[in-house]
């Protein structure tokens, strides 16, 4: 186990150095046994990771520190925020040479509190651990989720729940709001080694360019916008895109208030704080951008030392947001479809598939997956046939028309896009709250076995298919501050 912390090289101002307040009674609730293997801690004895990744107590050699940032917060900044309930206690290299950051997150009190408890409960600890684990599975870039222990305290939120402490691991914790805190104290020194680092740590290739500043707003841009395409794909609605929730690595991060989309509306939004749809399915690819925009105003200093000049430097990269999305976000829609080039009837029949799909509140996942099978049973073609009616012809003549490839070739491309299964939102919140009320992990496990093959039908798939009888007209989600 190769223990580091690169974040102590940076200016103090940035994190805070404290300790995770232990926890009662600490019981192995969940855990990742691929994670584990990678890290290299598959060896660790139960009871030292049991204490370890409650914040009980840590190896000597780590190092535990709370982060700083600033956010944009449903669009109002707020100057400071940082890690109120989470603190880093190393980074550990894998086997491939790759360094991950490890994160306590409901580990006490810190710095950044404020009026939180510090603390985390058991039902979002376990939703996070499920939804990290789905999205990896289903291609998405992701943070991880390597265990959540329980406590024998309680945690009130909506209601009192047995206390966790869940261990993430990400590649990096730095986010637009980290860049946004050393931008508002107006310390260029502290901004530069906050860039250099983050370059460093991941596109080492951007510092020998002559502007690496402008490449690295250049590659995070890039980033984003396959984050979005990929949440787009897969219907994931994050629920609280705020600027000190995106990592500049791109990769998903706090699964709190999120949730799958299900009828096909492209103004969804579950989440109990998102009263207007701010951070609704259709607005993602626009808060991304916003969040770009926001981003590239903390690195004008080092792009330019005339302000005017810097802005006009990156202007066209936010302005290029939109472009480059709709270029991928095309691409994704013709593999889901099982189309090959982006022409004008391609893209319509994609439109009006989209508008029907709306029209008539069909599934968004059940809707794609039954496309796919379309393609190789006549009992799902019968099926697809009374909900899209002409527009399936329509379809296939585009497929015989103008495709190369043979019918198999666009059946294994499609089922690629497309999964036969996702978390779906009735589903976690059952899964839940079975763990919940048996005070056990075997609900979560049956869940993620499944969740784990997103893009095969395994023996138990079918018990987690089934759409919502309301169609989730009535669901909400919540922080779980």
């Amino acid at each position: 186990m190769k223990s580091s912390h690169s974040y102590l090289h940076l200016k103090s101002d940035l994190y805070t150095e404290e300790q995770p307040i232990p926890i009662s009674d600490p019981k192995l609730f969940l855990v990742n046994h691929r994670l584990m293997n990678s890290l290299g801690l598959d060896a660790m004895d139960h009871n030292v990771l049991t204490q370890t990744f409650s914040g009980n107590r840590l190896p000597q050699q780590f190092k535990s520190v709370t982060l700083a940032y600033a956010g944009h917060q449903f669009g109002h900044f707020v100057p400071l925020l940082g890690d109120g309930r989470a603190h880093l206690i190393t980074e550990l290299t894998d086997l491939e040479g790759q360094v991950w950051d490890i994160q306590l997150k409901g580990s006490g009190q810190t710095a950044y509190s404020r009026n939180g408890d510090g603390r985390y409960a058991l039902g979002p600890a376990i939703r996070e651990f499920i939804m990290s684990e789905a999205m990896l599975a289903l291609g998405v870039p992701t943070t991880q989720s390597l265990s959540v222990i329980t406590s024998s305290e309680q945690v009130v939120r909506q209601q009192p729940q047995p206390g966790a402490v869940l261990t993430r691991v990400a590649a990096s914790h730095i986010r637009v709001g980290t860049f946004q805190y050393a931008a508002a104290r107006g310390d260029k020194e502290m901004l530069k080694q906050l860039s250099d680092h983050s370059i460093q740590r991941h596109f080492p290739e951007l510092a020998q360019r002559e502007n690496p500043y402008l490449s690295l707003l250049e590659e995070v841009i890039k980033k984003q916008v396959t984050l979005i395409v990929e949440w787009m794909r897969v219907g994931l609605i994050h629920g609280v895109m705020n600027t000190d929730n995106t990592l500049i690595c791109g990769d998903t991060i706090d699964y709190g208030p999120c949730a799958m989309l299900g009828v096909y509306d492209p103004q969804t939004a579950y989440s109990s704080i998102d009263r207007h749809g701010r951070y609704a399915y259709v607005n993602q690819p626009l808060i991304a951008q916003w969040n770009m925009a926001r981003f590239a105003e903390c690195l004008l200093p080092l792009i330019a030392d005339d302000e005017q000049q810097a802005i006009a430097m990156v202007e066209p990269l936010i302005a290029d947001f939109k472009d480059l999305y709709e270029q991928q976000w095309q691409q994704m829609m013709l593999h889901k479809t099982g189309l090959d080039l982006a022409t004008e009837n391609n893209q319509k029949l994609i439109q009006d598939l989209l508008l029907i799909m709306e029209q008539k509140r069909l599934d968004y996942t059940l809707t794609f997956h039954q496309l796919t099978e379309s393609l190789v049973s006549d009992q799902q073609n019968q099926i697809i046939k009374q909900q899209l009616g002409d527009w399936l012809q329509q379809w296939r003549q585009h497929l015989a028309i103008g495709e190369s490839h043979d019918v198999q070739h666009i059946y294994q491309r499609m089922r690629q896009a497309n999964p036969v299964v996702i978390p779906r939102n009735h589903h976690i919140e059952a899964v839940i709250q079975q763990c919940l009320e048996s005070q056990s992990p075997d609900a979560a496990k049956g869940f993620l076995k499944v969740l784990q093959q997103p893009y095969e039908q395994q023996e138990t798939t079918h018990h987690y298919q089934d759409l919502p009888t309301d169609g989730d007209a009535y669901y909400q989600t919540f922080c779980g501050t």
